[in-house]
């Protein structure tokens, strides 16, 4: 089909218009589970800023280029996007940028014997859709056109999902995508006797629901990326993120930091930091007793605790990759505090805060055995964000970022691996001349 000709504009800028991913990605979609809508609508706010700034940077680069006024470059865009969408045109006002919507409008369900419904309200035939849960909400949440105040659980939230899988798959999507920062039941990856490996199973279901694509972030155990025959499995790490906001509460020119792995699962976690951090690496040993079931944060089954390395003096720095009821950490951070640690600080990418874990955690701060936690808004926890002890770091940015990548066919090669990014970070805190003794 030929391109529509603008006098002034030469017709070999008219073909490569018609390709412009940034101006209107109409079959980009991003479907919100209740549980998932609070972490969605931030990474749309993201969406939004990119498209915008990156539709503002191409036309800037395209008028430059070609000695035409930036004005008749962005109607030429819009004019092109007109042609090309399914609908007889896009709104809004032809001499500007015209925003996208990306959110689709649906409707959610809850029947009083428990049972999900999801109805989408608009077309999404043909489009490239993302499905956000956050399996960890645990907070009130409106259903049935809000005239249901429920918490719900994380197999009702599972199950939501399920739901809306099907309602897309059935609505005639190209392909699905779904946006779990949580992995649910990502514990249960491996077996100690007769018992099943449910973050397999749900890998199977999501499978052969025929979901292209899983974006998630830091996944408990990579054993799980094994159970998908074809589908992908993005796991994104908050790491960048994490260490900007340790930067801001540390000086980690001036303090003497010692990054210590609570346990001998997250070593590879913490010699990551450590190495980015160029700082000593430390471990906490623990014996546990594995007949016995943790039940919060004070009854767990860790028998003894021991620390091979040496923190006296030091600011002691721990990354996890989730927090439950807490009382592993929490067991740590009083371990290091004893053993002459100036400051205890935490990092942990999934915050659960299960139980009564927020309430521990208030009381050992008062005790003085922490000074900060470090969590990601990944997971929505309304109350951490009231506490002086609590640090939130916003992810949503990143997660925004791999969905225009992964939506354009561009590579993700430096989101998955910051290193680089992170020594930039570590750079950019230190101040000039700051190697000089």
């Amino acid at each position: 089909m030929p391109g529509i000709h603008i006098p002034g504009i030469p017709h070999t800028y008219l073909q490569g218009v018609r390709i412009m991913p940034y101006s209107e990605p109409t079959d980009l979609a991003v479907v919100a589970c209740p549980g998932g809508e609070s972490f969605a609508n931030e990474v749309i706010t993201h969406l939004r800023h990119m498209y915008k700034h990156r539709f503002s940077l191409k036309s800037d680069v395209i008028a430059k280029r070609y000695g035409i006024e930036k004005e008749k470059v962005v109607q030429q865009m819009n004019l092109d996007n007109d042609v090309h969408t399914s609908d007889l045109c896009i709104r809004g006002n032809i001499e500007k940028y015209r925003p996208p919507v990306f959110k689709v409008n649906a409707s959610f369900t809850y029947f009083a014997n428990g049972e999900f419904k999801c109805e989408l309200n608009e077309c999404i035939r043909g489009k490239d859709v993302y499905i956000f849960q956050d399996v960890e909400n645990h907070e009130e949440i409106l259903m049935n056109g809000g005239k249901a105040k429920l918490k719900l659980s994380v197999n009702d939230h599972v199950m939501g999902l399920l739901v809306t899988i099907d309602a897309v798959r059935q609505a005639g999507a190209r392909q699905i995508t779904l946006v779990v920062p949580a992995y649910p039941y990502s514990r249960q990856h491996k077996k100690k006797s007769r018992e099943g490996l449910t973050a397999a199973l749900l890998g199977h279901i999501y499978e052969s629901m025929e979901v292209k694509r899983i974006i998630t972030l830091d996944l408990h155990s990579r054993e799980i990326v094994n159970a998908f025959a074809h589908t992908h499995c993005e796991n994104l790490h908050a790491s960048y993120q994490i260490i900007r906001e340790l930067a801001k509460a540390v000086d980690l020119t001036k303090e003497d930091l010692v990054v210590v792995s609570p346990d001998t699962g997250a070593i590879d976690r913490n010699k990551f930091y450590a190495t980015g951090l160029k700082k000593p690496l430390a471990m906490i040993y623990k014996e546990r007793d594995y007949s016995v079931v943790t039940q919060d944060a004070k009854n767990t089954n860790i028998k003894s605790v021991k620390l091979l390395g040496d923190v006296q003096g030091k600011v002691a720095f721990l990354a996890d990759d989730m927090l439950g009821t807490g009382g592993t950490l929490l067991k740590a951070m009083e371990f290091l505090h004893n053993n002459g640690a100036t400051k205890v600080i935490a990092a942990i990418s999934l915050p659960f805060f299960t139980g009564n874990a927020i309430e521990q955690f208030d009381e050992a701060y008062k005790k003085g055995l922490f000074y900060r936690i470090i969590g990601t808004n990944a997971v929505y926890h309304e109350d951490l964000l009231k506490r002086e002890w609590y640090i939130s770091t916003n992810v949503s940015g990143l997660f925004a970022n791999v969905i225009t990548r992964l939506h354009h066919n561009q590579s993700l090669g430096d989101l998955l691996d910051n290193r680089s990014i992170i020594d930039k970070l570590i750079k950019a805190s230190t101040p000039a001349g700051g190697n000089e003794q």
